[in-house]
């Protein structure tokens, strides 16, 4: 059996765990009332979608750190990873959980929420240092050493900018768990071919997790993710990425997250500084394309598309480059 399709049956496996575990998951979810609040200055369309379900990452957590340990059980990197996974779905679940089933609509302060992250980026970042402060830089084949400080803080930005990038992807049906399948399959095969099994195990588990979601996440969405999942998936997949050297090819295959926050902070400046002009519709970028006519699913096709494309030549480029 070849590295390749080991890796497709952790991904089957995680994708049976996933949907299963989503179906349990959502009558609990409605016995504690656990629906999704819609912004009232949103597109009017999302009104509908009050009460669904949501913190429906908490299945996709499980079945990723059920695989995850099953098949890298001796290696100390895939409970780490699993850990920061963990961490930051807990951060997202406090966040659900005063909004959703507290009916507080403010849910975790700013301060609280941005000094959980943080902490918990500053913690990987500081365990990676003490191993590797390498970072590979794609399509000049080059591996740059860092000294610890500055690895420290370019872990730390690069784990909150991914974490929260992937939190703004989660507003449409089905569109964060399409863009983050496609991701993370796609660097989860790099992995193999670089060597880094603990960190192929998890993002293989993450696709899976992702695809069985994706059966009830889909529009129309029988249950979101919820922050609970969005940051639980940022974090996954900067924790994989930062474990096997391959931090800077993240920003890249995910240039949808990237195009997502980019799209907010355009917008804030534009705003404040244009006396009150937008440059959006309406940021995120999703939201964009959604008021300018294009229907929920058409926006996580095209996303998922050009995902997909990028994640391909990005695959093709490492593998005849360095992985060849």
């Amino acid at each position: 059996m070849t590295a390749g399709q080991f890796l497709l049956i952790k991904l089957l496996i995680a994708t049976i765990i996933s949907a299963v575990s989503t179906k349990l998951l959502i009558p609990e979810l409605k016995k504690l009332k656990a629906g999704q609040a819609i912004r009232e200055d949103g597109p009017q369309g999302h009104l509908a979608k009050a009460g669904t379900p949501t913190m429906g990452g908490i299945a996709m957590i499980f079945a990723t750190a059920v695989v995850t340990a099953v098949f890298e059980f001796k290696s100390v990197e895939a409970w780490v990873m699993i850990g920061v996974t963990l961490a930051f779905g807990i951060i997202g679940f406090l966040d659900d959980f005063i909004k959703v089933v507290k009916k507080n609509n403010l849910g975790l302060k700013a301060w609280q929420k941005a000094g959980l992250q943080l902490v918990v980026s500053l913690l990987i970042a500081w365990y990676r240092s003490t191993v590797s402060t390498a970072v590979w830089i794609p399509f000049v084949n080059k591996t740059v050493n860092f000294s610890q400080g500055w690895y420290i803080a370019f872990i730390t930005f690069m784990v909150l900018a991914m974490t929260n990038s992937v939190n703004l992807t989660d507003g449409l049906d089905g569109l964060c768990s399409s863009v983050t399948c496609v991701v993370a399959a796609a660097l989860g095969y790099i992995c193999v071919l670089a060597g880094a099994n603990a960190s192929s195990t998890l993002l293989a588990a993450l696709a899976g997790a992702c695809v069985g979601f994706l059966f009830f996440n889909a529009n129309p969405a029988k249950v979101f993710m919820g922050d609970t999942g969005s940051l639980a998936l940022g974090g996954a997949l900067a924790a994989a990425a930062i474990f096997s050297d391959l931090s800077l090819l993240l920003p890249i295959m995910g240039i949808i997250y990237v195009a997502e926050a980019l799209s907010v902070i355009i917008q804030v400046v534009v705003f404040q500084t244009c006396h009150g002009k937008r440059f959006f519709r309406m940021a995120p970028l999703h939201h964009h394309f959604e008021l300018g006519g294009w229907s929920e699913k058409k926006v996580v096709k095209v996303f998922s598309t050009i995902t997909g494309v990028i994640c391909f030549i990005v695959m093709i480029v490492y593998e005849f480059g360095r992985g060849a």
